[in-house]
């Protein structure tokens, strides 16, 4: 499987995980998310960023979906009820996987947030 983005072609496994992150960038991202049927809001945006950060700048972690609700309910301080919901809204398919597909994260093999 291949993304083509701004006419390169970037690898990708079976799943559509990138076959090396460092191809990643927000063209990646976007064409990532394309093909996943996602459209990337702003909420969706920090959600991909706060994967990579914590992949890249902390030991290679990949939070799942109750550590990802507890980080965003000190960042989005405007929404009432933080849950996975939420979360779910931007990414149907999971948040913790598709979310981490889409941020050129590798795919993590455990299963559901809690």
């Amino acid at each position: 499987m291949s993304y083509e983005v701004n006419g390169a072609t970037v690898e990708a496994d079976d799943h559509g995980y990138l076959v090396n992150s460092a191809d990643w960038n927000e063209d990646v991202a976007k064409a990532i998310a394309a093909a996943e049927g996602v459209e990337l809001s702003e909420k969706g945006w920090d959600i991909v960023n706060y994967l990579r950060d914590e992949y890249l700048n902390n030991n290679g972690n990949q939070p799942n979906e109750r550590n990802m609700v507890k980080h965003f309910k000190k960042v989005w301080t405007d929404i009432p009820k933080m849950d996975t919901k939420v979360l779910y809204n931007e990414f149907p398919t999971g948040p913790a996987k598709q979310a981490g597909k889409i941020a050129g994260t590798p795919e993590t093999k455990r299963k559901g947030g809690y």
